[in-house]
């Protein structure tokens, strides 16, 4: 069973029950599923995700769901941008209709009348950086991919590696809950300024659009200034750099541990190194990383 939106012939399924039945019986072909979680608001990036797993799959699965419980701020989550319409044609444009489903539930179908987090042991995974500037974000990402995970039972599920440090918590929320799914990290996606695609940069003017390629410069020229200095000055080069760009906020810059995502105090050459930033930008929240070897 499965309910039209729009004129378009595309899958979409507003009930988790009905998705699970519908991929139960697909299932039973012995096809493979690839799964793409989203939150709408596609962009460049999500289609490269989701022609990756049509790629290494024979059914895509995507979801659209804006999932309240990883939003700290409550205006955060009213002002992100929701455009299902948009997405839908996007889609119709890029997939091809007969190997794709969507799941576009409404907040009800996913956590009934109790809106709230579940707890997970994500380590010190949940305690640096994101997890350490938005207390039980990780729980809320956990929770709805838990959810959905079960509802898909997918093979393979495909992120960004923007969010880094949430792919890592990802693969150890599989190895928590004992899936046989296979994670897949895929490269980050940007446009032509080197600015990394992201849903929120919709909420950029066209003039901040422009600014916010600034970050990606300055991670770029912090990878050179590591080569030669050590991480507190390197640290400090970002400083400068942020705050001499006007209407650049910086929330934090770490250079990190790959592996661990640890932040790092002193340089061991037997250690691959990642730097992750954040910076506001006339209210909305951008996030970047780059490796640094």
């Amino acid at each position: 069973m499965f309910v039209g939106y729009l004129p378009y012939s595309q899958m979409v399924f507003t009930s988790h029950k009905k998705l699970s039945q519908f991929l139960k019986d697909f299932r039973s072909t012995d096809k493979s599923i690839g799964f793409v979680p989203t939150m709408g608001a596609l962009h460049d990036g999500h289609l490269a995700l989701m022609n990756k797993a049509l790629e290494e799959n024979d059914l895509l699965v995507t979801s659209i769901f804006v999932n309240p419980t990883q939003f700290n701020n409550q205006a955060d989550l009213e002002k992100y941008p929701r455009l299902l319409d948009e997405d839908l044609k996007k889609i119709k444009t890029h997939i091809p209709e007969d190997r794709f489903v969507l799941y576009a539930p409404a907040v009800e179908d996913v956590y009934g009348s109790n809106t709230k987090a579940k707890n997970y042991e994500f380590g010190e995974l949940e305690n640096v950086m994101e997890g350490a500037q938005r207390p039980g974000h990780f729980d809320g990402v956990g929770t709805i991919l838990e959810f959905l995970f079960k509802a898909v039972r997918p093979d393979r599920a495909y992120f960004g590696e923007k969010d880094f440090q949430q792919l890592q918590i990802i693969k150890k929320l599989v190895d928590i809950l004992n899936l046989e799914l296979e994670i897949i990290g895929c490269p980050i996606h940007r446009e032509k300024s080197g600015l990394a695609m992201s849903s929120r940069n919709g909420l950029l003017t066209p003039e901040n659009f422009e600014k916010a390629a600034h970050i990606y410069r300055i991670l770029t020229q912090s990878k050179e200034h590591f080569k030669n200095h050590d991480i507190q000055e390197t640290e400090q080069f970002v400083k400068e750099q942020v705050e001499a760009i006007s209407g650049f906020t910086l929330e934090y810059y770490t250079i990190a541990d790959e592996k661990t995502l640890v932040p790092a105090s002193a340089k061991d050459s037997e250690k691959q190194y990642r730097a992750f930033i954040v910076v506001h930008l006339q209210g909305v929240r951008l996030i970047d990383n780059i490796p640094m070897y």
